[in-house]
């Protein structure tokens, strides 16, 4: 959520919403550059998305504490384990998986660390595991991105024979599209070749999702299937790839007919889940094994809570009103 407070900041240049993420991370942030609020996980990419607020405060504030905070945070992927394609695992209790929400969680910031160290090969890296995400998880008929990829096959979600996951999650695939943007937007001065890669990839993504976008201009929980009974449009899937769109089209990846279409959508999203004080309909949490044991099924997505107000949701309508802002 501070990243998209942040963006609304930089969108309206109003210093309300820069103290507001200041003042939360005034505490967390040492003189030193250590974060002794902060407890990770041991290997968890969900862990490392959050380092991404830390530049533009220190460009803000010029405080040397945020640019250190910087490489405290970058530490943990230095050794983090990866796949045998050299992809990080999404967490050290999901040996040899890459889900796409992990793309989000890791890649933006180590792009943006590629950027603050002058270091082309992380970008390198970067590129390399999108690449490999595209050529595994993406559907070859329908574009669309499976949620997760188990490179030991031995997950009970797993296909025995491709290690996907049997269905396409909305917010996976939001945090995909918003991986592919905020990349391509953090690596300009970077190999030309892996940029315009990301921006094909992400191209023929939006192309997919519009294809299975609802009658009303959302996105559903599961995306493939939105006339099955018990499905329902997502608030904070919508959100993000609204956001992915918009900023595509500001930054000229997509046309300006796919940006009427994202702004189509973020007005579908205000009108069926904004009140004065709340978002609905928001998915709190999906993943794939652990316990209580998550199989990736159609059902399971629509086991999952449906809450409102929670960080996933509003951080992500705020990058997209945000875009929308930007004209």
């Amino acid at each position: 959520m501070w990243t998209g407070i942040l963006q609304l900041y930089d969108a309206t240049g109003d210093k309300a919403f820069l103290n507001y993420v200041y003042d939360d991370m005034h505490t967390r942030v040492a003189s030193d550059g250590a974060l002794p609020l902060f407890k990770p996980i041991p290997y968890n990419i969900d862990m490392i998305n959050a380092g991404r607020v830390l530049l533009p405060l220190h460009k803000a504030t010029g405080e040397a504490r945020f640019r250190k905070a910087i490489d405290v945070q970058f530490e943990p992927l230095k050794t983090f384990p990866r796949t045998k394609t050299s992809n990080y695992w999404h967490k050290a209790r999901y040996p040899w998986q890459v889900w796409l929400d992990g793309l989000y969680m890791g890649q933006p910031f180590q792009t943006q660390y590629a950027r603050v160290t002058k270091n082309p090969a992380l970008f390198a890296d970067t590129v390399n595991q999108i690449r490999t995400v595209e050529k595994i998880l993406r559907h070859p008929g329908n574009g669309l991105y499976y949620h997760g990829w188990d490179e030991s096959r031995a997950q009970r979600w797993a296909d025995p024979k491709t290690g996907l996951s049997p269905n396409f999650w909305g917010r996976a695939m939001g945090w995909w599209v918003c991986a592919l943007i905020d990349t391509y937007d953090l690596s300009d001065g970077f190999d030309a070749q892996g940029r315009a890669d990301i921006a094909r990839i992400l191209r023929q993504t939006i192309e997919a999702l519009l294809a299975v976008r609802s009658r009303d201009g959302l996105w559903y929980q599961v995306l493939d299937q939105g006339t099955r009974a018990g499905n329902y449009e997502e608030a904070s899937a919508s959100a993000m790839i609204t956001y992915a769109i918009l900023k595509a089209a500001r930054l000229g990846i997509v046309d300006a007919p796919t940006r009427a279409e994202g702004m189509k959508s973020l007005s579908a999203l205000i009108e069926r889940f904004v009140t004065p004080t709340a978002l609905n309909g928001i998915c709190q949490v999906a993943g794939l094994g652990g316990t209580p044991y998550r199989d990736g099924s159609y059902d399971y997505y629509l086991s999952e809570k449906i809450v409102a107000n929670d960080p996933k949701g509003v951080g992500a309508l705020f990058m997209a009103l945000a875009e929308a802002l930007r004209v």
